[in-house]
């Protein structure tokens, strides 16, 4: 996945929609145990995220009293909705990842 740092892809035909991925290595911790900080977006026509699956910063799960911080920093953005993300490895990540994006092409007819 390293080797896919700084790449970015127009995933469909008319160039409106790019996906962009930052990978790089960091040191083993518990917010990060796989070793690695990443961001894999797709973005529209206009440079926006349409969708993100990264481990940037901490998420907060709930809302009111019960809300917690979650420990690992993997999460997934799709519009305003952030969602924790179960990291299992560096290929499932690519695959979830590309699911979604065919879906949201699906979505747009693209």
């Amino acid at each position: 996945m390293l080797l896919l740092d700084g790449e970015t892809f127009a995933v469909d035909q008319a160039g409106k929609l790019w996906v962009r991925f930052d990978v790089k290595p960091v040191a083993i911790s518990v917010q990060r145990p796989h070793g690695l900080k990443y961001s894999l977006t797709l973005h529209d026509e206009d440079g926006g995220r349409i969708l993100g699956f990264d481990n940037a910063h901490p998420i907060k799960e709930g809302t009111g009293p019960g809300a917690h911080t979650r420990v690992e920093y993997d999460h997934t953005h799709k519009g305003e909705r952030l969602r924790f993300y179960r990291y299992a490895d560096a290929a499932t990540l690519l695959s979830d990842f590309w699911q979604e994006v065919e879906s949201i092409m699906r979505e747009r007819n693209l």
